[in-house]
């Protein structure tokens, strides 16, 4: 798949501190690509970067098919965690205004706005001001002035913190519906289970450095390699005894159907078959299944092997 971005060894360093260290990824047009990373893992430095807000040290930066340059922020929309608004303007006027700074006409900005306003529910706070918004209201407008002029690549920073569930899933909703309808989405989060949901591709960062790329479903399939959850009747501690030498972790629960779980992970070099007969000698079993590992999972083994010097367990 071409890529509509891609980040070539890039290097940033503000006095002492290496913010990047020969950071590359490439984001497929026409999906959401996850940033991740703990806190001060350069995710919003090379978020800046790629706006041209500020310059890499070393390392390039390829737009739709050449060099980055400022001609071409007005094709990229950028929501930052930070929100900015005037607060003593008019909702509408200042959507308005942030609109013109990306080329539309008022007649063009004005009739898109209030498309935009009625499909988020916003249209009574047109005339009102800003001060008077809450957190998600506000929000709200600023995702709105992000997406409006239709950008070809858009960026958005925790776009989802402030907002209850019901209005998270309205902004989930129209992201992937901005992707149905051919944009690029840069998503940058500490929810992982956001990232299962709406992210094709990610790459987590961590101490400035890229330590992880990859499509997500290929990525949680790799990391679950060894993890199976199984469902039986009969006595579970029988069972496991009998699974002990050949596990290295269980948890077992009791299900609102009466029957038993067991999520397990197999001792190196123990084959799934081995296991299998093992249960069936000793239970009886219900299902057999894969258990897919969680993004959150992934997160957490990943940064905390990088942090220690250790390749990630998978």
């Amino acid at each position: 798949m071409e890529s509509i971005l891609s980040v070539e060894n890039v290097s940033k360093t503000f006095g002492s501190h290496r913010a990047l260290d020969s950071v590359s990824l490439s984001v497929p047009a026409g999906t959401v690509y996850g940033l991740l990373g703990p806190n001060g893992a350069g995710k919003t430095t090379l978020i800046r970067i790629i706006n041209h807000i500020t310059a890499p040290d070393s390392g390039s930066v390829t737009f739709d098919g050449h060099p980055l340059t400022q001609n071409d922020v007005v094709n990229i929309g950028y929501l930052p965690e930070e929100r900015g608004l005037y607060k003593k303007m008019k909702v509408g006027d200042q959507a308005v205004f942030f609109a013109r700074l990306k080329g539309l006409s008022r007649q063009q900005a004005v009739a898109e706005l209030k498309k935009w306003f009625d499909r988020f529910d916003i249209s009574e706070w047109w005339n009102r001001k800003v001060s008077e918004l809450s957190k998600g209201m506000a929000q709200k407008v600023q995702f709105i002035v992000t997406v409006l002029h239709r950008p070809k690549l858009l960026i958005f920073d925790e776009p989802f913190s402030g907002f209850d569930p019901i209005n998270a899933n309205l902004l989930r909703d129209e992201i992937l519906r901005l992707k149905d309808e051919g944009a690029t989405v840069i998503f940058s989060t500490h929810n992982m289970a956001s990232v299962e949901e709406i992210c094709d591709n990610i790459t987590l960062i961590n101490n400035g450095r890229n330590i992880l790329t990859g499509e997500v479903d290929a990525l949680r399939r790799e990391f679950t390699r060894g993890k199976y959850s199984i469902e039986f009747n009969g006595d579970a501690s029988l069972l496991s005894e009998r699974l002990k030498p050949m596990l290295t972790a269980e948890s077992y629960q009791i299900l609102p159907s009466g029957k038993k779980r067991l999520d397990l992970t197999l001792s190196d070099g123990i084959a799934q078959r081995d296991l299998i007969s093992a249960v069936n000698d000793t239970v009886e079993l219900v299902s057999f299944n894969p258990a897919m590992a969680s993004m959150n999972d992934i997160f957490i083994s990943t940064v905390s092997s990088s942090n220690a010097g250790a390749e990630p367990a998978v």
